[in-house]
């Protein structure tokens, strides 16, 4: 049975082994999103590349479905699988901050918020998300967009090279000399092309930053988004601010007259001093209507990437929707203010992401990301902690990307990519490098055995 055979891979491995029978089953194959429910046959914790390239040809020979999970924060689940072998990755936590060099060697398990932790200390960050909980392989390999974006670019902009145990089990190093094509397919490819255990990461002088959110009430949203969209080209690229409909939770540290209450936002990262800061935000306190609360200041930079994370366990039920927004005509706002009005939860949202700046220098063709016209990465995220909700939030989300998606042109950011809608939308998302990325499927995986992610299927 298969469940003996899977016994034979325990002693290959230096890390744990977790079947179905083990009592930590159910905490290990929880997931980020509450909404997804999968139940492996076993999860491999692996704690070196030895352990991945033992997982990763035990699931080859027996053919196993493989499912790769390195921080667990993936929206649809896909670092699960049902009934077949998981590769946690989670152990594999080690960062090596090279100062002089300005580089950050990070093992796969890592969070945002463990690379900031070991960077920190030097005055160094790698740009990366906006929630330290995130796991820094998923947002890489998906293209990784967040405060820093607009001044040193995406993740992948700044991924120098990575070691990467392929389908058939061999350990290769992927950089512009080393395997050029897998590593252009890693840098916005998803997990298609191999299990990567480290990257190597650009690192950027960041260390104090002028951060945090200023509300308004929804009242002014209509004024406050069409003023944004003409502002943020202006603005210096060591500004980032995202754009926010929201309603304020109810629980600290809000203040309760305002519990419940739609709202709008900007949250805003000036990589900078208390004085650059404030000049930088200057016309936004001149020339808006007076905010319910300003909460910026300054502050370390890895408490702005870990402000919300509060709001934000693990176990929620999560639904989200994304797009990549060229224009925001009035037509389009007046379009999000009306289904945002119907927002199923007081964490259910839709933020836009600035990814000009920086991120706007790269050539289309120089990595698949497909973003590099767009101004804005748009999600629209439907959030409740009750499972009851769960089909009202779905509703919701389809509803208001519907509406929206109208205005847009077609693809969006694979991370905010749903289970349900990836396969009719992936191509779209990747644009001109589709055929490319087909080839480099076909070159490193081409039995497709990594298909439990947004999959590039080779046969196609």
């Amino acid at each position: 049975m298969l469940i003996d055979t899977l016994e034979t891979l325990r002693p290959r491995l230096r890390g744990d082994l977790i079947g179905r029978s083990d009592p930590r089953y159910d905490d290990t194959r929880a997931l980020y999103n509450g909404m997804i429910d999968k139940r492996p046959l076993a999860i491999a914790r692996c704690v070196n590349v030895a352990d991945v390239i033992a997982a990763v040809t035990f699931a080859r020979e027996n053919g196993l479905l493989l499912a790769i999970r390195g921080g667990g924060h993936n929206g649809p689940g896909l670092g699960s699988c049902d009934d077949g072998l998981v590769i946690d990755l989670s152990p594999m936590k080690g960062v090596r901050v090279d100062p002089a060099a300005r580089t950050v060697r990070v093992e796969a398990g890592c969070t945002q918020g463990d690379v900031d932790h070991a960077t920190h200390p030097f005055g160094l960050a790698v740009p990366s998300g906006a929630v330290s909980t995130t796991g820094i392989a998923g947002l890489t390999l998906g293209g990784g967009h967040g405060y820093l974006t607009r001044q040193y670019g995406l993740t992948i902009d700044n991924l120098i090279e990575a070691d990467v145990v392929l389908a058939d089990g061999t350990l290769v190093t992927a950089s512009a000399e080393q395997h050029p094509d897998l590593f252009w397919g890693l840098r916005g490819g998803g997990g298609n092309f191999g299990v990567v255990t480290s990257f190597l990461f650009r690192a950027h002088p960041v260390r104090l930053v002028y951060a945090g959110p200023i509300i308004w009430d929804r009242a002014h949203a209509g004024t406050i988004m069409r003023w944004y969209r003409d502002w943020l080209p202006t603005v210096p690229r060591s500004l980032t601010s995202f754009f926010g409909l929201k309603t304020v939770p109810s629980t600290a540290p809000f203040p309760e007259e305002h519990w419940g209450k739609p709202v709008c936002g900007l949250v805003s990262c000036v990589n900078g001093t208390q004085e650059e800061g404030d000049a930088a935000m200057r016309r936004v306190r001149d020339e808006l209507p007076a905010p319910l609360f300003d909460w910026m200041g300054q502050m370390p930079f890895p408490t702005v990437q870990s402000l919300f994370d509060p709001l934000l366990p693990k176990g929620l039920q999560w639904y989200w929707k994304g797009d990549f927004v060229t224009e925001l005509s009035d037509a389009a706002i007046e379009t999000h203010l009306h289904h945002a009005a119907r927002a199923p939860s007081e964490l259910s949202l839709m933020h836009l992401y600035p990814i000009d700046g920086a991120a706007h220098d790269i050539a289309p063709a120089e990595t698949p990301w497909a973003g590099r016209a767009a101004r804005w990465s748009m999600v629209i995220a439907a959030i409740d902690a009750d499972p009851s909700k769960a089909e009202a939030l779905k509703a919701w989300g389809r509803a208001y990307w519907q509406a929206v998606h109208a205005f847009n042109p077609g693809g969006a950011y694979v991370n905010f990519l749903h289970d349900d809608e990836a396969a009719g939308r992936l191509r779209a998302s990747y644009g001109a490098s589709w055929d490319r990325l087909v080839a480099v499927k076909r070159m490193y995986d081409p039995q497709n055995l990594l298909r439990v992610n947004h999959n590039i299927d080779p046969s196609v």
